[in-house]
């Protein structure tokens, strides 16, 4: 137990001293609001969110393997066996199914390295025996899962250990290309062909067909499509292929609008509060090498200015500035060649590309903040909210992990504020952030709903290293600060798989884990 007095010495050091420490996140035109002096907890108690799963088995079946495919190494052909098989399964076999594809990730960190074993083969995603025999085994709980029977079987049972020797993924890297050194070659240059090509034919067809196109971008987008896909998930561009230049061209001349409009007034008396705030945080936000471009900085500046100012509901509030780094490094690696994305380099980008770059980023931001808006009205009551179901959660699939940070003090608010007010983008690299963002844009409500999810398991994916500490100082600097920093597509893959997993559960029976 920490004393009051460490605690407050603790708050005061971290708050000025650690990089990367939460700070309260305040509306520039509104008074100061501190969520712990106004009580770090709601008077309700909302439930988690749930979406009852009752009819189309065959379908919920189908999204569920589709979905999560990075997670099998399944083949292409599939499909049709899979539609006849589903319709007898039930929810127990989709969740013995995930159990067991998560399973098998833990097991083979165990086992040696790609290089000295043969290929692997597919893993089935649905034996005979569980197909057609209504097979008695029964479905483990989450809770089950991550209670250990000894602290030596502990690090066993967490579905979300990195591996080094993952099935070949369905998931393409940032930059387009395989790492055949760590992966194996020519089958996952094969796949990732034949994904790009299924993309391709979906967006060159007359009428894109927006469904098929969030089933297959859950998975990861290709980087050569990746800005026209985030542009048509996002609902910025129509889905039929003649009315998009129109509509670039139109919404382009509409921001540019605003700009000569309203931009001028960013030194008036009125609104200077709130560009001075953008103004101080673009420099710390990150990649430093990309943001502190001045062509860059500018870019930002106008894009923050002009939202604010059409949404006085909210205003500027810290936290929006983060959203709009990913879609604007996206939609430049279009028009460049360099791999890494943190150390974009725009002076090589024509001015007029810049132009509407800036434009296309400004209306997919836009898009996103409609979804979320109530994280950053005044007092931030989606956020809130959001914490205090992440609590409840939590809670229900990991009781040891609750229980463990309810003894030493650490309030979800204190770490997970900022997991929801800038959508885990200061915990991971920024190339994990636009692997992520993949999902969250073909998933219904993903920056709202399944983000929840996301944090579940991003939490849970923590547990060893969480129960082994004994200090609430200790503890919430390493919630701060987690060492995420060699993360790759593979981690993100495996973190929504767990993720999708958490949410089918729940979405079936949400009661499922209440004692």
């Amino acid at each position: 137990m920490a004393s009051d007095g460490a605690r407050k010495q603790f708050w005061k050091r971290s708050n000025s001293k650690v990089p990367g420490s939460i700070q309260h996140v305040y509306g520039a035109q509104h008074p100061p609001f501190d969520p712990l002096l106004h009580g770090t907890l709601l008077k309700t108690s909302p439930k988690v969110p749930t979406t009852p799963v009752k009819a189309k088995r065959v379908s919920t079946f189908q999204e569920f393997e589709s979905n999560t495919s990075d997670a099998w190494d399944a083949g292409e052909d599939d499909d049709e066996l899979l539609a006849m098989a589903t319709e007898s399964l039930n929810s127990e076999v989709v969740m013995e199914t995930a159990h067991r594809v998560l399973r098998n990730h833990s097991q083979r960190q165990s086992q040696p390295s790609q290089k000295e074993m043969p290929e692997p083969e597919p893993q089935p995603t649905a034996e005979p025996s569980v197909v057609t025999s209504g097979d008695l085994r029964l479905v483990k709980s989450v809770s089950e899962s991550h209670t250990p029977c000894s602290s030596e079987s502990t690090s066993d049972v967490v579905p979300l250990q990195r591996s080094q020797s993952l099935p070949y993924s369905a998931t393409v890297s940032l930059s387009g290309t395989s790492d055949s050194h760590a992966l194996g070659g020519s089958a996952l240059s094969n796949r990732e062909a034949s994904r790009l090509d299924k993309f391709n034919q979906l967006l060159a067809g007359p009428n894109t067909d927006l469904e098929e196109l969030r089933k297959l971008s859950w998975s990861g987008i290709p980087k050569p499509v990746r800005p026209m896909t985030w542009k048509l998930l996002s609902g910025y561009l129509p889905a039929n292929v003649d009315r998009r230049p129109a509509t670039l061209q139109r919404k382009q001349k509409e921001y540019f609008a605003f700009i000569e409009h309203y931009y001028n007034s960013r030194n008036d008396e009125v609104h200077q509060d709130t560009y001075r705030q953008i103004h101080i945080d673009i420099p710390r936000m990150s990649p430093e090498a990309l943001i502190l471009q001045p062509k860059v900085t500018e870019i930002f500046e106008r894009i923050l200015f002009i939202w604010a100012i059409r949404h006085p509901a909210s205003g500027y509030v810290q936290g929006i500035n983060d959203l709009v780094t990913p879609f604007f490094v996206v939609f430049i690696c279009e028009y460049i060649d360099q791999e890494d994305v943190d150390e974009v380099d725009v002076s090589s980008v024509p001015a007029e590309v810049l132009r509407n770059i800036e434009a296309d980023t400004y209306w997919c931001m836009s898009k996103l903040l409609d979804g979320i808006q109530d994280n950053y009205t005044f007092a931030q009551p989606g956020i809130q909210m959001k914490v205090k179901m992440l609590e409840e959660l939590v809670s229900r699939i990991d009781e040891q992990v609750h229980r463990h940070l309810d003894g030493h003090e650490v309030r979800y608010l204190q770490f997970a504020f900022r997991w929801m007010n800038n959508l885990l983008m200061r915990e991971l690299p920024l190339r994990c952030t636009i692997r992520l963002w993949d999902t969250y844009q073909s998933e219904p409500e993903g920056f709202s709903h399944f983000h929840l999810y996301v944090c579940a398991a991003f939490l849970v994916r923590w547990r060893r290293e969480i129960l082994e500490e004994r200090d609430f100082q200790e503890l919430l600097l390493f919630l701060q600060n987690l060492p995420t920093a060699s993360w790759d597509d593979q981690d993100v893959s495996l973190l929504l798989a767990e993720a999708y997993r958490l949410k089918f559960a729940f979405a079936d029976a949400p009661n499922h884990y209440k004692k």
